[in-house]
């Protein structure tokens, strides 16, 4: 389809968005998106409908893009197709007409090849090629991104398939990027043995280690909220603030995931990047400007600034019926929960305890940031025991932020009550559809944007956080606490946060606001 096509798709496409809509028109060569892993879960629940939603809104073009998807298993074009069409049929045919779905499932061709060969790899670069050569694409000017939706321990390989059989020249304004998803190792050594590896065929600009928690609505706002608030920012520190609590929390255990997860762990699969992630940016000072390496650099102060991690100061729990998983040993002495006091040892955040708390099986499915402030000084209401102002940005599921507080009750008595200001997007933004962190870092990865990437020496100094306290996990010297599934975790995690400073509200509960 000619640029005149491609236009007229945009156009059609554009009553989809409630605002105008933002095309990426790209002043270099056409784009060919490679999905490595295509056959598996990730590919299919994830990656491929964010790419679909990114084709939707005209962010992808059908005269500049083509999609790739390669794996082992031997399946034809429209194998994969109608793989990826079973899953999310529901959705695409709420949404959107039957030509731009065909439209775009036309855009998807499939490779299969093993992923230590180069035999695959060559007939990868070959279908890149020829999709190249019909765009009309100067030779170097083509942009590629190889998507690894693999395990980890493939990654090494794969680059090295890559960089031998299927880099785009870039001396004429292309490039090749790569993105790579969690778990980046399991402690300090293996994710510097995998970023020694991966950094000897690859630029660090070129590397896009992904953490769909940083492409969360909620997450990515905490840079405006914090610094484009006047009444933030004198707000903002140990003077004023008690504790902040981070928080994941699942109603559901492994659920045919026990194998894969007894591997890892509650720790490394949440705590060590998705929430330490968040930190980092609820504690990072105000960086230079916006440029990524400005934003990533303050983040990378921050983990350094952490303090090794005190035995007192962790909780961690299993839930029972967890070692019941046939892919679980019975011996198991992983962890489903655990609770983690980190404390930040510079002038802004001394003193103040960072809960990070995790935890599958629980009696709730939220993941939220908390901050709590200190006590009024001189209360001549004597309305402590109601609880204390906080701070909740509320991250999944509904949306919100809301400031708890004080207030008189309503009537001829002088007697106050804990209620709320509230922004709860559901309510507030009603005509705009929230994307998904997926959709979001892709969209960052194709234009070259790395802020809500982490950075290796990031990595590393997250691990170095974490490190000491996995290894006497494995080594079973750290044990798990049990816990009844559907409970709040160990008694004792709520014991440690306590003895932190945390004050529970009582006969309070926030409820989303119904449209």
């Amino acid at each position: 389809m000619g640029s005149g096509g491609g236009q007229w798709i945009v156009e059609k496409r554009s009553s989809f968005r409630s605002e105008p809509l933002e095309v990426n028109v790209s002043e270099t060569g056409c784009l060919s998106i490679v999905v490595l892993g295509a056959s598996g879960d990730l590919a299919k629940k994830k990656t491929f409908p964010a790419l679909f939603n990114l084709y939707r809104q005209g962010f992808l073009q059908s005269n500049e893009v083509h999609i790739f998807g390669y794996a082992r298993t031997k399946i034809s074009d429209d194998d994969l197709r109608n793989r990826i069409r079973s899953f999310w049929c529901v959705f695409l045919v709420a949404c959107c007409s039957i030509m731009l779905m065909t439209e775009w499932f036309y855009q998807i061709k499939y490779v299969s090849g093993s992923y230590d060969t180069e035999e695959g790899f060559r007939m990868l670069d070959k279908e890149i090629s020829l999709h190249e050569e019909f765009r009309n694409s100067t030779e170097g000017s083509s942009r590629r991104l190889f998507y690894l939706a693999l395990p980890p321990s493939v990654y090494p390989v794969v680059c090295r398939m890559i960089k031998l059989c299927c880099m785009n020249k870039s001396h004429l304004g292309g490039w090749t990027r790569i993105v790579v998803e969690k778990p980046f190792g399991k402690d300090l050594d293996s994710a510097e043995k995998l970023s020694n590896q991966i950094g000897e065929l690859f630029e660090e600009p070129q590397l896009y280690r992904i953490d769909h928690y940083l492409g969360k609505e909620l997450v990515q706002n905490l840079l405006v909220l914090r610094f484009a608030n006047r009444f933030f920012l004198p707000l903002w520190n140990r003077d004023n603030i008690d504790n902040v609590q981070i928080v994941f929390r699942e109603d559901f255990g492994t659920e045919g995931r026990g194998g894969y997860f007894d591997e890892y762990g509650i720790i490394r699969d949440i705590i060590q990047n998705h929430l330490l992630q968040v930190l980092c940016l609820v504690a990072m000072e105000k960086p230079v400007s916006l440029k990524p390496e400005h934003i990533r650099d303050e983040k990378v102060k921050v983990l350094q600034s952490v303090m090794p991690i005190k035995d007192e100061e962790v909780v961690l729990g299993q839930y029972n019926g967890y070692r019941d998983d046939p892919t679980v040993p019975d011996h198991s002495n992983t962890p489903t929960f655990a609770t983690v006091v980190l404390r930040i040892h510079n002038e802004r955040w001394e003193g103040v305890p960072f809960i990070l708390k995790a935890g599958k099986a629980l009696n709730s499915r939220k993941a939220e940031i908390r901050i709590q402030f200190k006590d009024v000084p001189g209360d001549i209401f004597r309305c402590k025991n109601q609880g204390r102002n906080e701070f909740v940005i509320r991250l999944q599921p509904s949306e919100a932020m809301y400031m708890k507080l004080t207030v008189k009750q309503p009537g001829l008595e002088m007697s106050t009550v804990q209620s709320e200001l509230d922004l709860s997007y559901g309510q507030r933004y009603q005509q705009v559809t929230i994307p998904e962190a997926y959709e979001r870092l892709i969209l960052d990865t194709i234009r070259g944007d790395q802020q809500h990437f982490v950075r290796r020496d990031e990595l590393r100094a997250a691990w170095e956080i974490f490190t000491p306290l996995l290894h006497r996990i494995d080594d079973g010297e750290f044990k798990p606490l049990p816990y009844q599934p559907g409970s709040r975790g160990p008694a004792e995690a709520d014991e440690l946060l306590e003895r932190a400073g945390y004050v529970q509200t009582h006969g309070y509960i926030w409820i989303p606001p119904t449209l």
